[in-house]
């Protein structure tokens, strides 16, 4: 069982224990259990001692961090620059930032996310970068020149995705909280497969500088824990105004792992229509009565909702993605930095930039920048991507309608619990339609949260399912209270 960052966090504060004795069993826990989950695709050993070592010493010395000596871990499409400590003190861990792609497969940023360098500031010890689909374009974490990351409950199944690496090392107790990204799904549909706590705040509370882009639009980083209390602790941490980020938003945060002491049931919890359709498991759709039963059971009352784009929605998801996928990626060209071909005498530039891109991007990675060139293109861009952004207002409208009626919405994470590795890799339609539940909230920005919520058999094997909650854009407040009280009845 994953140990509470809070826990520790109070540990090393009270000096019960040191960050450096924790530390060295985090170490210790990932290479006993990294071979066969494949979680992380780098440690920092000897650098992760280091900076505990000063973590200690600021505790020593009075100061007061919310995140003390807590071992966290990062999707490696965060860039982690070579100064990662305090100011003046000369470390840095100098981690390479691969996005799980040949073609940064070398690359070092020389900067350090905004995100991440809150956590540092706040007390957390970086322990390593986790794996992931290549550039964030996945539902399974098997697209990944690192090979494909296994779940700590069955390692014939995979772990979710794009956050795959960062769910599973949770989930395996390797570390009690991790960082991921979500553009529309890879926060959640991990956490649901792999049984832990994932969110995905509001579009533009946590800065994206440093998050290495995908979907600009989509994109939002957020933390996945052991427990509702220890994501609402990190995202105490993560959010504030970065004026290095055009749309980081300047609203004022509460502080949520205080609020979270006693937490408020809602009143309202929608069940959309969609949610109970022929394509959700059995097991799948036993939690999610399972859940209601439990919101029933403190009081708040069950609205059917209806979200009658949801099937829509994916296909405007993948005209969008890919599009600004098409675009972002452009700068990765094998001239300014990345993976450079080797050329023979005579070659172009273009041959350059076709060789280079060619060898270092994956099947999916090029599927997808297809995709999102095609739908740019002259006398297609009206047809496919100006119709998708007319569809993502009008998911963005129906959610609206649906928050007239409830506080917050209640649907399935995934569709169904973990597949076996391979099992979709063949059949890109079936993998993109893992994210059905999930990248209307991208579209719309608004935050999620997945809880942990029961567990089905599949294959003659236990799965860990999880249920999401939405609620309205900046709402993380009623958001939280709505999956701790869920948390707190499903637990008793």
């Amino acid at each position: 069982m994953t140990e509470s960052a809070r826990v520790i966090a109070a540990d090393v504060t009270a000096r019960r224990r040191s960050a450096v004795e924790i530390a060295r069993a985090t170490l210790a826990a990932i290479d006993t259990r990294n071979p066969t989950l494949n979680a992380f695709v780098e440690t920092f050993s000897e650098r992760t001692l280091a900076a505990a070592e000063i973590i200690d010493r600021r505790i020593a010395a009075g100061e007061s961090l919310p995140l003390a000596g807590v071992p966290v871990a990062l999707k490696d499409n965060l860039c982690l620059g070579p100064d990662l400590s305090t100011p003046g003190d000369g470390l840095g861990f100098g981690g390479r930032t691969t996005c799980a792609s040949r073609i940064l497969e070398h690359y070092r940023s020389p900067y350090t996310a905004t995100a991440v360098q809150r956590l540092i500031d706040a007390g957390a010890v970086i322990v390593g970068k986790t794996n992931l689909d290549e550039f964030g374009m996945g539902s399974s974490t098997e697209r990944s020149i690192f090979g494909p990351t296994r779940n700590p409950h069955d390692p014939t199944r995979v772990a979710g995705g794009s956050s795959g690496g960062s769910a599973a090392a949770v989930a395996a107790g390797l570390v009690p909280l991790a960082l991921g990204s979500d553009t529309g799904g890879s926060i959640r549909q991990p956490a649901s497969h792999c049984g832990v706590v994932g969110l995905k705040p509001t579009y533009g509370r946590v800065s994206r500088f440093g998050l290495v882009a995908y979907a600009s639009s989509l994109d939002q980083i957020g933390p996945l824990a052991a427990n509702v209390a220890d994501a609402a602790l990190a995202l105490d941490v993560l959010v504030a105004h970065d004026p290095l980020d055009a749309t980081s938003s300047t609203r004022v945060a509460p502080r949520w792992g205080t609020e979270l002491n006693s937490p408020a049931a809602p009143r309202r919890v929608g069940i959309p229509r969609q949610a109970r359709g022929p394509g959700v498991h059995p097991g799948v759709a036993a939690t999610l009565e399972r859940a209601l039963e439990r919101f029933r059971a403190v009081g708040a009352a069950i609205v059917e909702i209806d979200l009658p784009l949801t099937d829509h929605a994916i296909a405007a998801y993948y005209i969008i993605a890919t599009a600004e996928a098409s675009s972002n990626l452009a700068r990765f060209d094998g001239v300014r930095y990345g993976r450079r071909a080797a050329l023979a005498e005579g070659e172009s530039l273009l041959d350059l930039y076709c060789r280079s891109r060619g060898e270092g991007f994956g099947d999916e990675v090029k599927r997808r920048i297809l995709l999102g060139t095609h739908v740019l293109s002259a006398g297609y861009y009206d047809a496919y991507y100006a119709t998708a952004q007319k569809v993502r207002r009008r998911v963005h409208d129906d959610y609206a309608r649906a928050f007239m009626d409830c506080g917050v919405i209640l649907s399935p994470a995934a569709p169904a619990p973990a597949f076996r590795l391979g099992e979709k890799t063949a059949d890109p339609l079936a993998m993109y339609l893992e994210d059905v539940f999930t990248v209307g909230v991208n579209l719309a920005g608004l935050p999620a949260a997945v809880v942990p919520a029961g567990v089905v058999q599949a294959g003659g094997a236990s799965l860990p399912v999880g249920v999401q909650l939405i609620a309205p854009a900046f709402e993380e407040t009623r958001l939280l209270a709505a999956a701790a009280t869920l948390e707190q009845a499903l637990a008793a």
